[in-house]
């Protein structure tokens, strides 16, 4: 009884004891108000977080706060542009906090295998926030850089939807080799050409681009062109251990933009009749043109289309777990019918702290895109057909034949009810990690990244083609299946060390080794003699089997890299960074596999020193320059080997399949190698209200690959080589400031400015390169020359038009002339206006290219405007030829009303049908100014004070209205200056700036809801 009783009396000390200490613990916590302000009024959005703790809240629009703490806590304040301050508790339940302003050179930047205070960067990185990517929608992420980050040209090259964009990080370095930036997605290398459709612009945490050689040096072989570092977000102080849910839709409709002036239906007829009047043969429309259709082949095919786009997220941390996942959904139809791309978009990041030593974690995307790629071409079809061509035969059938051109008729709204053309792709990006710190000082940490991408396009062409059954031809329909397949891995490890020494030295030591290797299989099977459209695609065996094909391909590269960065500050002062990287690729052949990328960089915060002490217009001042070399492989798997090619053969008088050496092998092929030099200085001025980074660099990239001329007894024409050498060099400045910041009202501005001036050094001994081909005359219209630019443009001055049959009898002209007909300048008085008179007649490279941004805040109300553009680059009209100087069986651009006449003799726009006495060359009419000035992007948005009428559960509601692409000023006759015929690789590597009526850039209306609880 006696031990009960004492077993009970025990029991009840410890629970009056654990009571005691959890009514004091209850006790000790209050609730703690107050105001987070700067010295011109309120913060809203400021956060508030218990240090130590994943408790926390934010400001309202007042800058008011509650929040639940202890008299032991402090707690941390931090908003973006200020300083963060952290406050303890006490006693006191009523805090007012004032927070400093802090400046651009506070902030973190993403940098290669880390991040820095952009204070402490020595080399050159722009950075773009979420805010700024998600500002206006856009169905990929490159499309929201334009004009955002100096020193870095983004062309949109094509309006369709999913197209994406050519990007020149301080102008191209390569010829043969891609000009576009590498991609680092949550540090997994996804290389030049990643679709970037599979990304979500909503999940992207930030942006950073490294542009000189101290930044990008760390990615070696592969940065020469740049690098774009992606990372996601992850959760880390969102919620307090409650989950955040954010919600993003919006709507928009797509508009044609301004089209190019034409002649009309009228005056279209007016002009083939005269066309055919002077070529002496029977007019193609003599009767009234009220009795010919009138049909606009552009409103056939095109229309108003909308995007549908939703994104949910749920995110939070707490003490040992942070969490980002998402869903999203995006459908967009184009303008052009036939076109659109609908996707679907899975996102899940998590960390995870294991211990205090071990954390690790996973970044898991997959993505499914179905694109619809078009059954028309909006240039060869919309844009290029006569009104009076008829869609329908009179019994009601697609019309398929031309009776103007006495040929078939490709008829797009045929194709629309007939074809398919369509892409289906699953990709799957991931990386797993796990980080160990085993010492204070130690960080160690390795990563494993999978990739895995399928592809699969159908194509089917109808057996019914009205093209074909307007001539008698009965060839059956056609099909293909395309697929392919690409697996890869990338395994990254780091160590890096960091330590601080007699106060005034600290010093961080990286070294790393990273291995990678992609595979991809390409299988293609074509089918033709398709008699039944039943099965379409579905059924390659219902065809003709001599008539299929079946191809193959496999191709594959693996890379081995070692490498090392040392970071040295100074008394906060003078900083210093080497960067070595040792790269080797299977794409070479032994001996020239490996090559070594070194850089140094320093810089000196004279804002520090003491004679900087006592003046006040600067906050920060910071000198920095480095100096680095990096490559590009420039070239594919094999390209060092010899490739066998079929050749047919007759044995014993019977024709045999046989092979032959179809390209020389070269096993001294090498990488290309870019050295750089940047000098920079950044600013922040009157108290961090203005920022400036001004930066000047050169670069010059030796080794070219070039295909060079080899003797012809080798059995070959060509060998590719490392023999070219070009520059670039330019400068960059930008500005941000906050004009105004008041309780009610800011304003804040940004300006990026860039010029890059690039200059082919050698071309292995030749003089110049063509390297678009005239198809029609075999004249060269682009050049590769020494000392000029890559590339130039290259034609005949033209002069005009001959006024009388005196002047070209005075002109000694022996090529045949026509009075009307085009003058074009004979340079060298040889009596003919051939190739031997070309001249420069202009560059695709800008000598300016600007963004400007100004953001306006009332109350509640949010406004932004954003304008980019180019200044002094030119363009080439590959329409020229068909619309302007050609005979009458296209379309005409609306110029032509003022051409030539009888009646009309002192025009400088030729006859109609002059060309067929004098046929069209490349020349100085085909050029035009490329120089625009575009609204990009307007929005206005309105934040409900969601604490004030009556939702509490919502953190933040947003509702928008924005518009893209709304203003164009230019004055190329095609309208639109950006759009590029060969798109962005390949041939549109280097041949930027040509125009050929592509798919037009869409006006773009967006209504959106952002909300978040």
């Amino acid at each position: 009884m006696k031990t009960k009783l004492t077993l009970f009396k025990t029991k009840t000390k410890v629970f009056t004891i654990l009571f005691a200490l959890v009514t004091l613990s209850s006790w000790s916590q209050q609730t703690v108000s107050g105001n987070v302000s700067d010295e011109e009024g309120p913060l809203p959005g400021a956060s508030v977080i218990v240090k130590g703790t994943t408790r926390g809240t934010t400001t309202d629009f007042d800058g008011n706060f509650t929040i639940e703490a202890n008299a032991s806590d402090a707690l941390q304040v931090s908003y973006i542009g200020y300083e963060p301050q952290s406050i303890t508790v006490g006693s006191q339940t009523q805090l007012n906090i004032i927070l400093i302003a802090g400046n651009k050179l506070d902030e973190v930047v993403v940098i290669g295998y880390g991040t820095t205070k952009k204070s402490d960067l020595t080399g050159s990185v722009a950075s773009v926030s979420s805010e700024e990517i998600t500002q206006v929608p856009s169905a990929r992420v490159d499309q929201v850089l334009q004009g955002r980050a100096a020193g870095v040209q983004v062309t949109q090259t094509s309006g369709a939807p999913g197209a994406g964009t050519a990007i020149r990080v301080r102008g191209g370095n390569s010829i043969t080799g891609s000009n576009e930036p590498l991609w680092v997605i949550d540090g997994i290398v996804v290389g030049t050409n990643f679709n970037l459709n599979n990304i979500n612009a909503s999940d992207i945490k930030s942006i950073e681009i490294l542009k000189d050689a101290s930044s990008i040096a760390i990615y070696g072989s592969r940065g020469a062109n740049g690098v774009v570092l992606v990372t996601t977000k992850n959760g880390l102080g969102v919620g307090t251990g409650k989950p955040e849910i954010s919600v993003n839709v919006f709507t928009s409709m797509q508009m044609l933009p301004e089209l190019p002036d034409l002649l009309s239906q009228e005056e279209q007829i007016a002009f083939t009749n005269e066309s055919a009047d002077f070529r002496n043969v029977s007019a193609p429309f003599p009767n009234d043109p009220s009795t010919y259709p009138n049909n606009d082949w552009i409103d056939l095919t095109t229309g108003p289309a909308p995007i549908y786009n939703a994104d949910i997220s749920l995110s939070g941390s707490s003490e040992n777990v942070n969490y980002y996942n998402s869903i999203n959904y995006f459908n967009q139809e184009g303008i052009v019918k036939s076109t659109g791309i609908e996707k679907f978009i899975f996102r899940s990041n998590l960390d995870l702290k294991l211990s205090d030593k071990v954390k690790a974690g996973f970044r898991i995307n997959y993505s499914r895109i179905k694109n619809e790629n078009g059954l028309t071409s909006f240039g060869g079809n919309a844009f290029g057909t006569l009104r009076t061509q008829p869609v329908f035969n009179d019994d009601g059938t697609f019309n398929g034949f031309d009776d103007v051109i006495g040929a078939p008729f490709n008829n797009p709204l045929a194709n629309f009810a007939l074809n398919t053309n369509e892409t289906f792709t699953n990709n799957l990006l991931a990386t797993a990690y796990l980080e160990y710190r085993p010492a204070p000082g130690w960080f160690i940490r390795s990563t494993f990244s999978p990739e895995f991408n399928n592809t699969k396009q159908n194509r089917f062409n109808s057996s019914q083609s009205p093209g074909n059954l307007a001539i008698g031809v009965q060839d059956g329909g056609t099909a293909s299946v395309r697929t392919l397949a690409s697996t890869g891995w990338n395994n990254e490890n780091t160590v890096q060390y960091s330590t601080e020494f007699d106060e005034n030295h600290s010093l961080t030591v990286l070294g790393g080794a990273s291995f990678q290797k992609v595979e991809t299989e390409i299988t293609q099977a074509e089918a033709a003699g398709i008699t039944s459209d039943a099965t379409g695609f579905n059924n390659l065996g219902n065809s003709d089997p001599i008539r299929s094909i079946v191809s193959s391909d496999y191709t594959g590269f693996q890379i081995a890299s070692f490498f090392g960065r040392i970071n040295y500050d100074y008394k906060d002062k003078y900083l210093l960074t080497l960067v070595g990287r040792s790269d080797g690729s299977s794409v070479f052949a032994p001996g020239n596999k490996y090559e070594f990328y070194p850089s140094i960089a320093g810089a000196w915060k004279i804002s520090e020193e003491e004679f900087m002490k006592d003046q006040t217009l600067f906050k920060d001042l910071k000198l920095r320059a480095s100096w680095g070399r990096s490559g590009n492989q420039a070239i594919g798997p094999y390209r060092t080997l010899g490739v066998l090619t079929e050749a047919n053969t007759t044995l014993n008088g019977s024709e045999v399949p046989g092979l032959t050496l179809g390209r020389p092998a070269n096993p001294n092929l090498r990488w290309e190698t870019t050295t750089s030099l940047d000098i920079a200085l950044e600013a922040s001025l009157f108290n961090g209200r203005l920022f400036a980074e001004f930066n000047y660099y050169q670069k010059e990239t030796n080794d070219l690959l070039l295909d060079v001329t080899i003797p012809r007894q080798t059995g070959f024409t060509s060998q590719l080589q490392n023999v070219g050498a070009l520059s670039n060099k330019g400068w960059e400045l930008l500005l941000t400031s906050t004009n105004i910041s008041k309780p009610d009202f800011s304003w804040n501005s940004s300006v990026a400015l860039s010029s890059n001036d690039n200059e082919i050094l050698d071309l292995g001994g030749q003089e110049f390169i063509d390297v678009v081909v005239d198809p029609i005359i075999g004249s060269g219209n682009t050049r590769l020359i020494v000392g000029e630019s890559v590339p130039v443009y290259t034609g005949l001055n033209y002069l005009g038009t001959w006024k009388s049959q005196e002047e070209i009898d005075a002109s000694g002209r022996t090529d045949p002339q026509v009075v009307g007909g085009s003058h074009f300048e004979d340079i060298n008085g040889d009596g003919i206006a051939s190739t031997e008179d070309n001249v420069i007649l202009g560059s695709p490279i800008p000598d300016l290219i600007f963004g400007i941004e100004n953001s306006f805040s009332y109350k509640n109300l949010d406004f932004s405007f954003f304008f980019q553009g180019t200044v002094g680059n030119e363009v080439y009209n590959l329409r020229m030829r068909n619309h302007y100087f050609n005979r009458g069986e296209t379309v005409k651009f609306g110029d032509l009303r003022d051409r030539w006449t009888v009646n009309n003799p002192t025009s400088n726009i030729p006859r109609a049908g002059a060309d067929t006495v004098t046929n069209t060359p490349s020349n100085s009419e085909y050029v035009e100014d490329g120089s625009h000035l575009r609204l990009k992007t307007v929005r206005l948005a309105y934040n409900f004070p969601t604490d004030k009428i009556g939702l509490d559960g919502f953190k933040k509601a947003t509702i928008y209205l924005s518009g893209s692409n709304l203003l164009l000023f230019s004055n190329t006759r095609l309208i639109e200056p950006e759009a590029s015929n060969f798109g962005r690789t390949g041939l549109g590597n280097i041949a930027q700036g040509y125009l050929d009526a592509n798919y037009p850039n869409p006006r773009v209306i967006t209504l959106g809801v952002n909300v978040t609880f």
